[in-house]
């Protein structure tokens, strides 16, 4: 991979480049040269399409050979001033990074105010408001759908945001400590350990609390094994840990990220998970995460018609 940055592939555009732009005025310019006489008659040159579309010797109308003429002078004043020449920056220094940061720069300049006048309001009464509603939909569309979904209903390995079951807690303050900072859950590999048979026992007891169908004699032997291994994170009534984003195991319909059937429930404890939530708080600054933790919020705590 390091052959791709070195200092010959600079040389080796900048060399293609030159030569092509050489070439093409050359080129032009050979062929802007009169081939018919005053008063001698165009000849054909041999050439001939469909029976009778025949090539001739006239030249190309001055106009249209202007035009080539002034592309190859743009294309020259371009490769002076702009980025073409392999690592040659241009004489105006331009980058599309650096026309992105002026950019935003304007944006932030124009918006932040009123971000900012968010950002002193309470979460709940800046979820309420009409306008900032608004404002954290379109940060969401932007940043979040790709993993939630344009419905915030999530998708395998995303979580639901629109029940109430947070594997972290659904507070507002604690939906802006996720956007800010993320978060890290993993859970370990148990199938080397408990072995198939009690794996599938266990995960029969989690279907058993989970008020789902299940084997009563395998969740019978799974659950000394779930209260002895399992308690330690999800508790001993299987209603999860918040403080460490432990899912509660006990409602059917809760947080099941990658599924709640015996299949993967067994696949789970078998092989663990490990899911990251990655932060935002360089990336959004505080502002705009106070309104999209205020959307998030909204979506399962207000009422239907404030959400549209």
């Amino acid at each position: 991979m390091s052959d791709f940055v070195s200092g010959f592939w600079g040389i080796y555009i900048t060399v293609i480049v030159v030569v092509g732009f050489i070439g093409l005025a050359v080129l032009l310019i050979t062929q802007s040269k009169t081939t018919v006489k005053p008063g001698e008659q165009a000849q054909t040159m041999g050439h001939v399409w469909d029976g009778d579309l025949q090539e001739y010797n006239n030249p190309l109308p001055r106009w249209w050979m202007m035009l080539f003429y002034l592309t190859l002078i743009f294309g020259a004043v371009y490769l002076v001033l702009y980025p073409g020449l392999g690592t040659f920056a241009g004489l105006r220094g331009w980058t599309s990074v650096g026309q992105y940061n002026e950019e935003r720069a304007q944006a932030e300049a124009k918006f932040m105010p009123m971000y900012n006048k968010y950002l002193q309001m309470d979460l709940k009464t800046v979820a309420a408001d009409p306008q900032a509603h608004e404002m954290g939909q379109r940060l969401f569309q932007t940043y979040c759908i790709q993993c939630h979904g344009s419905d915030a209903r999530g998708a395998k390995g995303f979580p639901n945001l629109v029940h109430h079951d947070w594997m972290y807690g659904g507070d507002p303050q604690t939906i802006k400590t996720t956007i800010m900072g993320g978060r890290h859950g993993q859970m370990p590999a148990w199938g080397a350990v408990l072995g198939e048979e009690k794996v599938k026992d266990v995960a029969n007891y989690v279907m058993q609390i989970a008020g789902k169908k299940h084997d009563a004699e395998r969740a019978a032997r799974g659950e000394t094994t779930f209260k002895t291994i399992c308690a330690s994170c999800h508790g001993p009534d299987g209603k999860g840990n918040t403080a460490i984003g432990a899912p509660n195991l006990t409602h059917p319909s809760g947080v099941w990220l990658y599924g709640g059937t015996e299949k993967t429930i067994i696949e789970t404890i078998t092989n663990g998970r490990n899911n990251q939530m990655p932060a935002w708080k360089d990336f959004l600054g505080e502002s705009k995460v106070h309104l999209l933790a205020a959307y998030v919020w909204g979506l399962s705590n207000l009422p239907q018609q404030q959400q549209q």
